[in-house]
């Protein structure tokens, strides 16, 4: 492999990395990600704007008390196109097939039959899980391992977030909502009727992740 190769491998590594951080931690400034990648901010910007040219980030100004606007970098919707699909285009068919043979309410049964074995696929893996905490750790790795890329975080008033970073079945969820509706009634139904739970962040309405406030039973 001659110099040139070298460097144009190194750098399809480079806005591969980029790609990945913003999809795990959403805007970020050019700055933050050079940090993270132990590059030069200058580096880091001519990068950003190659992968702008191909239509994989775009950015928002921010105000800062000093200096001018940063530039926050995002992800854009061509991006989803570099992480597992979940075969979308095979499951929209197929959606649309059962719609056209069973209707939309042969389409909920059946959509119904599916949440029921994956809820107890789900719960029969978190059977061993001690407390809220531990069965959505164990949730995060079950759903990261299907393509979510999900995370549990903590906040200071002692709630949980649970958040998926990436939707595999995205472009099925927008084909049929049943998918959507569904998953937020297995959550619910995992963490407990106890236990308070919103979705305070979607990705079909405008969100860069599904994010999903879990509020802990108070303790008696």
């Amino acid at each position: 492999m001659d110099r040139h190769d070298t460097k144009k491998e190194s750098s399809v590594r480079t806005r591969r990395a980029i790609v990945n951080i913003l999809k795990q931690h959403g805007p970020l400034d050019a700055v933050t990600i050079a940090s993270e990648l132990s590059l030069s901010g200058m580096a880091i910007r001519q990068h950003l704007y190659a992968l702008q040219e191909e239509r994989l980030v775009e950015f928002e100004e921010e105000a800062r008390p000093m200096g001018r606007p940063a530039k926050l970098w995002r992800l854009t919707k061509e991006a989803n196109k570099l992480f597992p699909s979940g075969y979308s285009d095979l499951t929209i068919s197929l959606i649309e097939s059962m719609k056209e043979a069973f209707g939309e309410e042969g389409l909920e049964k059946l959509l119904a039959v599916r949440n029921k074995k994956q809820m107890e696929l789900y719960l029969a893996q978190m059977a061993d899980g001690d407390g809220l905490r531990e069965k959505l750790e164990k949730l995060s790795s079950i759903r990261t391992g299907e393509g979510y890329m999900a995370e549990v975080q903590e906040q200071p008033d002692g709630s949980l977030l649970f958040i998926e970073k990436h939707c595999p079945i995205c472009e099925a969820v927008a084909t049929c909502s049943g998918l959507c509706r569904n998953e937020m009634d297995m959550f619910r139904a995992i963490v407990g009727d106890d236990a308070g739970m919103e979705r305070v962040e979607h990705l079909l309405t405008g969100g860069t992740r599904c994010v999903y406030k879990i509020t802990p039973p108070p303790v008696i």
